[in-house]
């Protein structure tokens, strides 16, 4: 759905992000939903996600709630929001999920969005990541400093990382 949503223009591009990418790297996490990032065309309307849902209801998949239903999955569109999830969704990684190509956020990314997000999950998410080896301090510390992350990077290293 992800890929005929590109191919028909509806959005430019998409990537998973969230704790279902996390697990392509780390431990299966718990999460109750698909988070995923999007880049869209512009638009002359208020509701930039129309376009999705209209798409997506042709295909038989509807709201619940901020999501849309694809079969058991809630599915969470989410536009880019600043410079780093833009620069996320650049350099997505394509993966395969049975056989059909698929664009998950690379694991430093998923962890510098986590640092900016805060959350004690957030962070107990970046120290997966680091521990798997999925990415590196200096990766994060690098996406941090560039996206003026420091001092949250600088908070998370003292209480959690070097704790």
């Amino acid at each position: 759905m992800l890929n005929d949503l590109q191919t028909a223009g509806i959005i430019e591009s998409y990537a998973v992000f969230g704790a279902i990418a996390q697990m392509r790297y780390t431990e299966p996490v718990v999460t109750f939903d698909l988070d995923v990032l999007v880049s869209l065309p512009p638009a002359d309307h208020l509701d930039l996600l129309a376009g999705v849902y209209e798409f997506c209801a042709r295909q038989g998949y509807h709201p619940a709630g901020e999501a849309i239903r694809v079969g058991a999955w809630p599915v969470q569109f989410l536009p880019v929001y600043n410079a780093l999830t833009r620069e996320a969704l650049e350099y997505a990684e394509t993966s395969q999920l049975e056989g059909v190509p698929l664009r998950v956020v690379r694991a430093d990314y998923l962890a510098a969005i986590a640092l900016a997000t805060g959350r004690a999950k957030d962070h107990e998410r970046i120290l997966a990541l680091l521990h798997s080896g999925a990415a590196s301090r200096a990766e994060v510390e690098e996406l941090a400093r560039r996206h003026g992350l420091d001092e949250a990077w600088e908070r998370f290293r003292t209480r959690l990382a070097d704790g």
